[in-house]
């Protein structure tokens, strides 16, 4: 994305500009940081708080809502401190603040909570995911540009130690030269109803509305796949990949979600990994290496430490990773096209060849 301090002209506010700005309930703790572009209307900004150094582009125009609703462009009601907001912006109610974004055009940011970048952050690059083996044996670090062949190699060839210990050099090398102090907002993205977004980038067309809570990520949304966010989601430690839909209360942690993916309805995932077309429903997932087209949409259907692909989980299937009292330390593979019947169990150990029903 273009580096909106560059990419406009700006200026400082007029003396008439300042004087309208404290007549409509805005006040700064400079007003010489605040810096406007060369089209500016004060009237569109109105009980804002600013603080930092802040630059406002070109506010004006309007943005139509869901009922033919339509608003002035401009900022309303919230506090903002070391922003950089681009053009044809809407923000309005923001409870708290939002703090260290660059927001990019015609973005509507409406009723949130908090939004914020705190310290320096890689916005989920770097993380290492213990998929697979739950006390982190195949662990894979994740990052934006992860692909199914590079997480296996990551997963299944850990012996290779030269191999291994290079390919993670260069996901960390990918992961600080992205790291940063300022979280960005891509271009068109909405964000509206929700409560907490820490050290979030977002890309380009993002949909998030009404999220729970939003930490450590990056959302790669982009014009052509956009990404969706829906109600009551939870995500922390993450990466969701474009063409991606979370929905109706999900939880995620630690988890990399691939392109064109969903989740909803409750559904629960931690360490785990989603690569393309994948979908949860219901379930719960721990410690998965979700290939292409794993599936899974019914209640009390648990899918841990296991690799899957083109698989469709029961209602009611589980496995067991456990040996006694040494924990958590088995995994299996259950390869393409398989399927697990209604409430199915499989004891790991075990590998489940390909186009296998298995059954109770």
């Amino acid at each position: 994305m273009n580096n909106l301090k560059n990419s406009q002209k700006y200026r400082e506010l007029t003396v008439s500009e300042i004087e309208i700005l404290k007549q409509q309930g805005c006040t700064a703790t400079d007003w010489n940081q605040i810096l406007v572009g060369q089209v500016f209307i004060p009237e569109n900004i109105r009980s804002v708080q600013f603080s930092g150094s802040v630059r406002i582009g070109d506010n004006s125009g309007t943005v139509e809502f869901s009922g033919g609703i339509i608003r002035n462009c401009g900022i309303y009601n919230a506090s903002i401190h070391n922003c950089t907001i681009g053009n044809h912006v809407y923000i309005h109610h923001i409870c708290n603040y939002i703090a260290n974004y660059d927001i990019h055009d015609h973005v509507i940011l409406e009723n949130i909570e908090l939004c914020f970048i705190e310290g320096e952050t890689s916005f989920g690059n770097g993380i290492k995911v213990s998929t697979l083996d739950e006390t982190g044996g195949r662990g894979v670090m994740i990052y934006n540009k992860l692909s199914a062949h590079l997480a296996y190699f990551l997963a299944w060839y850990r012996h290779r130690h030269c191999l291994i210990e290079e390919l993670e050099s260069k996901i960390t090398a990918y992961a600080n030269s992205i790291k940063s102090n300022r979280g960005t907002i891509g271009t068109h993205s909405v964000i509206r109803n929700c409560r907490l977004i820490k050290n979030v980038r977002f890309g380009s067309f993002s949909q998030v509305l009404g999220c729970t809570r939003l930490e450590n990520g990056s959302v790669n949304s982009n014009e052509y796949a956009p990404v969706k966010l829906g109600a009551g989601i939870i995500a922390e430690s993450f990466i969701v990949s474009s063409g991606t839909e979370i929905s109706d209360g999900t939880i995620i942690s630690h988890c990399f979600v691939g392109q064109g993916c969903i989740l909803g309805k409750q559904y629960s995932a931690e360490n785990s990994l989603f690569f393309a077309n994948c979908q949860g429903f219901h379930g719960e997932a721990c410690s998965i290496f979700g290939g292409p087209y794993t599936v899974t949409h019914h209640k009390s259907t648990l899918l841990i430490a296991g690799m899957f692909s083109f698989c469709n989980a029961g209602s009611g299937s589980n496995q067991s990773n456990h040996m006694y009292k040494l924990g958590p330390i088995h995994h299996g593979i259950v390869e393409r096209g398989s399927k697990t019947t209604s409430d199915s169990y499989i004891l790991w150990p075990a590998k489940i060849g390909a186009f296998t029903l298995v059954m109770g």
